[in-house]
């Protein structure tokens, strides 16, 4: 039996259904496996009393233990202090997790951190508190912006932890970049539900939605790296093309008045934050998904949109290569609105059929997420036991 402690500051909860949900189904995936054993940790920051908004408030009344979707799952708070800018924050996780894990002393023989920083560093703290190996897992924005900010950091967790892994071979060459040992890190792929995410009739998606003709979808948070504005700059030089935006956070405001200012307001719609299980029928439906993120590690927007047949204009932004594999997939352009432009008018003018689009996302499986992971895992265990066991891996696909 593998015991397993999941730990994530980025997990669904009542409050927040589509927070970290790639995290979610990693986890479920591998409790799933016979043999194995999840016990979740999510922890909550949250500000100072004095700072909180309503969204904190209905944080703080969460359960701090619950069954969700069959998982016993934890949800310790910590004391989160956005003008220290995450300097303290691995410390107040670590100790805010620290009576459970006694509680549970014993009860686990690794600890899973889904999320670099300041997860990352906890973990290898209570790692070395309870004698067992730590597995630290880079998703993107962890390393891209918190091996900036808070790089010492960053650094002394990934050569702490017996094992790293990376979403893209492109985010592992960036870990190394930043001084971390290549050979530590696996290249893990994210999955996806084939149940959900396919190829439908398109025309009859559109309809179902109420739209006519060419649409374009750009998924995810409201924020300037994902550049949702390059996206509704370049369908505003295409006419007739409807824009929609899923997605919620601060940029919402100022991405309306951008789609007034190109008096275009009229085909771009703000969705707001979509339900994960009702993205599928927003992706059936748009004949390009365009996304113009700065940095990305692996986005499962990516794949999830190419298993739904429909084709991807991405920049050249983390493992985009790994992804954009055949001329089907979609295209990688510069990150300007004339580029998505261009590259959206192509794909609109000869599209790709849609079983040939969804042939890149084939080897994106969850299955094999959660397979890979164990057997990651288990080889961290072994080399804890044995020392002339490897702990170190190089692919886990």
């Amino acid at each position: 039996m593998l015991r397993v402690l999941t730990l994530s500051t980025l997990y669904p909860d009542a409050t927040r259904s589509n927070f970290g949900v790639f995290v979610e189904r990693q986890t479920l995936g591998l409790a799933a496996l016979p043999d194995t054993l999840v016990t979740v940790v999510a922890p909550i920051g949250l500000p100072p009393r004095a700072l909180r908004r309503a969204s904190h408030r209905a944080l703080a009344r969460l359960p701090q233990e619950e069954t969700w979707r069959g998982l016993n799952v934890h949800r310790p708070r910590f004391l989160s202090l956005p003008a220290a800018n995450g300097r303290f924050a691995p410390a107040l996780l670590a100790r805010a997790v620290r009576p459970i894990l006694d509680r549970m002393a014993g009860r686990f023989d690794v600890i899973d951190a889904s999320f670099f920083f300041p997860d990352g560093p906890a973990a290898v703290a209570l790692g070395r508190r309870y004698g067992v190996p730590v597995s630290i897992k880079a998703r993107g924005a962890d390393i891209h912006h918190w091996g900036v900010v808070r790089r010492a950091q960053v650094v002394a967790a990934g050569q702490g932890a017996d094992g790293l892994l990376a979403v893209s071979a492109a985010l592992k060459a960036d870990m190394v970049a930043l001084g971390l040992a290549g050979d530590k890190v696996g290249v893990h792929f994210t999955g996806v539900d084939r149940e959900q995410f396919h190829p439908a009739d398109r025309a009859a998606a559109k309809a179902a939605l109420g739209l006519t003709g060419p649409v374009v979808l750009s998924l995810g948070a409201l924020i300037g790296r994902k550049g949702h504005g390059i996206v509704l700059d370049a369908v505003a030089t295409l006419p007739d093309v409807t824009l929609l935006i899923a997605g919620d956070g601060p940029d919402r405001a100022a991405l309306a008045a951008q789609a007034t200012a190109r008096g275009v307001a009229a085909r771009v719609h703000l969705l707001g934050s979509v339900p994960h299980a009702e993205l599928p029928r927003l992706l059936q439906a748009a004949d390009v998904m365009a996304l113009a993120s700065s940095s990305e590690g692996l986005a499962n927007a990516w794949v999830e949109a190419l298993a739904c047949g429909t084709p991807i204009v991405i920049p050249d932004a983390g493992g985009a290569r790994e992804v954009v594999t055949i001329p089907a997939a979609g295209r990688i352009v510069a990150r300007d609105p004339q580029a998505f432009a261009a590259a959206i008018a192509g794909l609109l003018a000869a599209p790709p059929a849609q079983d040939e689009t969804a042939k890149a996302a084939a080897s994106f499986s969850w299955a094999r997420n959660a397979r890979a992971l164990r057997e990651h895992l288990v080889r961290l265990v072994l080399g804890a036991t044995d020392p002339a066991s490897p702990r170190g891996v190089t692919a886990v696909r």
